[in-house]
């Protein structure tokens, strides 16, 4: 009986295993996945973050507005009351990562399981007050946390660029050799995948996810022990689960391996101070105790069960720590006027609209054809890090293009259509005349007018007379700005072939998501005069 009990919790991790090989290759298929098909239309790559009801009760809160796509997120609520954490042993992403990187650190001896007594395992709750006291001031600060989109948004802006150019320069080195045969066939895939490869941020967000992963030498799965805010809030829906921790006292010598060698130091022994909120169901515990003393037999019978101690003055603290982030992170001039190279991908909600549901994930940054879309650093204020803004500098926004507006998992960016993308306005171009060619030196260039797209043209030629330095007059086309076609698409800055500031720029000022952000102050209020 014994052999049988351990082949059979053995089997048990086995599958757990598997299940997140398959969860995880889900998740970065659907990353890979996250890219421009070839139509006007992607399918439901964002659907991994539906199921996350840590988004989905802070996109609720913070935004007053329920999401209906969120319905997946109570999927895992019910699945969490019946069977405990599950969820972040099986079948989270992000956790399968800590947990490959744990066993590599274990292997190689940089981290040596010990026996742990300490309350460390609050923190997260703590962690979760804060978040969800900032919702309900409509201050979305979970994206920052949040397991799903802080793995997706490190992929897409650190790890997948990072890896493009290396295999890049690996390419090249085949080519040099003369190695076509396998050269050829791996570029083409790396084609195929359509990486975008060139990010503000990626040397800060790939260093971050970096360091977070580092943190396993010194605890196992460091990250969901301490740190994440959704485990923290499956555990409070875990505790009332039916997969129940029993050793047998008959069978145990004590030698404490279990507790040694917990991923998630929910101490199994002794018995009475197993904390089933704390417990991922890994079956390690099970399946290393020598004497086969461990079970987790199904009981339907609430039970008194230990949790993690959690101080009164700390959560009264972490309460008021989330109160007072709130001025915080919104006191900042862009409060006051928004920065003119703050622009929001096409369908984006009004700014505090926008902000209250924005879970900083990369979605729309992955997906964007030409690259344009970034994740903003201070030009939205701290409440805005990491949220998506168009740089023309690198990328412009495609004209017949709708797919950020389609990838968004909690309508921060409203979807659209693309004729319904091609009337919305991001923004306006001006001409810069001192740096332009035909305004300064009176030589032709019609660049920024050919690759205009709006019909009729935003950007007209009209004839103009330049004095040149030389006392030379010239009568070169030079280009103005329609404002009223203009919709601040951003292709005329990025094509302007003046090197370092082009001639031509983009700002945010006539954006049709805004009111207050147009061309000239509404200095007029009711029928009285000016103020």
């Amino acid at each position: 009986m014994k052999k049988e009990r351990s082949k059979k919790y053995r089997a048990i991790q086995a599958l757990r295993v598997i299940s997140q090989i398959l969860f995880f290759s889900l998740f970065f298929y659907l990353l890979l996945g996250t890219h421009f098909p070839g139509k006007d239309y992607i399918g439901n790559v964002e659907i991994f973050f539906h199921f996350d009801p840590l988004l989905a009760l802070t996109t609720i809160i913070a935004a007053k507005a329920v999401f209906v796509s969120f319905v997946f997120a109570a999927i895992t609520i019910v699945l969490t009351f019946i069977l405990g954490r599950f969820v972040c042993g099986w079948v989270c992403p992000l956790g399968s990562i800590h947990q490959f990187f744990s066993f590599v650190f274990k292997k190689s001896k940089l981290l040596k399981p010990k026996k742990i007594k300490n309350n460390l395992p609050a923190l997260k709750y703590y962690i979760l007050v804060i978040i969800l006291i900032g919702t309900v001031f409509s201050l979305n600060l979970v994206g920052i946390m949040d397991p799903l989109s802080l793995l997706y948004r490190s992929f897409a802006v650190g790890v997948m660029p990072v890896l493009n150019h290396t295999f890049s320069n690996v390419i090249g080195l085949l080519y040099q050799a003369e190695f076509y045969s396998v050269a050829d066939p791996v570029a083409q895939f790396f084609t195929t995948l359509d990486i975008n490869s060139l990010f503000t941020q990626v040397f800060f967000i790939g260093l971050l996810f970096l360091g977070i992963a580092a943190l396993n030498i010194h605890r196992e799965r460091f990250w969901c022990r301490y740190l994440c805010p959704l485990g923290a809030l499956l555990a409070l829906f875990s505790r009332w689960n039916i997969l129940k921790l029993n050793i047998d006292p008959q069978k145990c010598i004590e030698c404490n391996l279990c507790t040694i060698h917990c991923e998630t130091q929910a101490n199994p022994f002794p018995n009475h101070e197993w904390k089933s909120s704390e417990c991922i169901y890994c079956f390690t515990c099970s399946s290393i105790c020598p004497t086969n003393a461990i079970r987790f037999p199904l009981k339907t019978m609430l039970e008194s069960i230990e949790t993690v101690n959690l101080s009164r003055r700390k959560l009264l603290f972490t309460s008021l720590a989330g109160l007072v982030a709130v001025p915080f992170f919104r006191l900042s001039p862009e409060s006051k006027r928004a920065s003119e190279k703050l622009i929001r991908p096409p369908g984006a909600l009004p700014e505090k609209q926008f902000l209250e549901k924005c879970v900083k994930c990369g979605e729309c940054m992955k997906v964007c054809p030409t690259n344009a879309i970034q994740p903003a650093l201070k030009q939205a204020g701290p409440e805005g890090l990491w949220t998506p803004m168009l740089v023309p500098e690198i990328g412009y926004c495609e004209y017949y293009c709708s797919l950020c507006t389609q990838v968004c998992p909690t309508g921060a960016i409203k979807e659209l259509t693309v004729p319904e993308k091609t009337q919305v306005k991001i923004g306006t171009s001006w001409i810069n005349k001192n740096r332009c060619i035909p305004w300064k030196f009176g030589d032709p260039c019609i660049v920024c007018e050919e690759h205009c797209p709006v019909s009729p043209k935003a950007i007209k030629l009209l004839n103009t007379e330049v004095k040149t330095p030389e006392g030379e007059i010239k009568t070169p086309l030079a280009p103005v700005i329609d404002t009223e076609l203009c919709i601040g698409c951003g292709i005329c800055e990025n094509k302007c072939p003046v090197v370092d500031q082009p001639a031509v720029y983009v700002t945010s000022v006539g954006e049709s998501r805004s009111e207050e952000n147009q061309l000239k102050l509404d200095l007029i209020s009711g029928s009285g005069g000016i103020y």
